[in-house]
């Protein structure tokens, strides 16, 4: 058995709740499964907790339907699912294994050239009292340095990557580059030359995004310091 939760909206001004399987309700809501999988009563509720339903009529106007499962559908995907302490302690813990991970791949203590211990890098993130947020660790890396780097020397091996991407897939890839961008250039034509600077374990990941975006036509040449 899962943990029922609530899932939430609010639309056209009311209120409009449903009890769902909390795991299956986030699986939907990231595009697996069906409403079957996570609907817990067949009823949509304006109070879940009193038992009290939505009428017809509000259905309509705020969904302009009164088919259950199509309601319930747009409540998990548009709204929220409620979710509780255990589940988010959970996520939190993995995200911040996540980052220790990370760290022990790929950071040097720059003093003397040798990889940095797992231990280490958790009592630094504990002594610094980093927040880690639940989102992608490339997003946020740059915070969490200069965090430990309060408390310790600590730097990233990176490497340097010339690349030459067609305008044609500039919009696109300009998102998987920015975060590591050090140098851009505009050609005539709408080309655009950067220089990045990426983290060495995320180097074959960052590939990866950049010729499915780019189709494989974007050029690449490692930079050697």
């Amino acid at each position: 058995m899962g943990t029922q939760t609530t899932a939430r909206i609010t639309k056209a001004g009311k209120h409009f709740e449903i009890l769902v399987d909390m795991e299956a309700a986030l699986e939907f809501k990231k595009g697996q499964g069906s409403v079957a999988d996570f609907l817990e009563i067949d009823r949509i509720f304006k109070d879940a907790k009193k038992g009290e339903a939505a009428s017809g009529s509000d259905l309509k106007e705020a969904f302009g339907t009164e088919e259950i499962s199509e309601i319930a559908e747009r409540i998990v995907k548009e709204g929220e699912v409620l979710i509780n302490q255990e589940h988010r302690s959970a996520e939190q813990e993995q995200k911040v294994k996540q980052v220790i991970d990370f760290l022990s791949k790929n950071a040097i203590d720059p003093q003397t050239g040798n990889p940095i211990t797992t231990e280490r890098i958790k009592n630094a993130l504990n002594e610094a009292k980093v927040n880690i947020k639940n989102t992608a660790i490339e997003n946020q890396i740059s915070d969490i340095l200069s965090e430990i780097g309060k408390i310790m020397p600590i730097k990233i091996e990176t490497k340097k990557v010339k690349i030459k991407i067609p305008a044609i897939h500039t919009g696109k890839a300009y998102g998987v580059i920015s975060q590591y961008k050090e140098q851009e250039n505009w050609l005539d034509d709408g080309d655009l030359e950067v220089v990045v600077n990426i983290p060495a374990g995320m180097v074959m990941d960052f590939y990866d995004k950049l010729n499915n975006i780019t189709h494989g036509s974007a050029l690449t040449e490692e930079i050697q310091e």
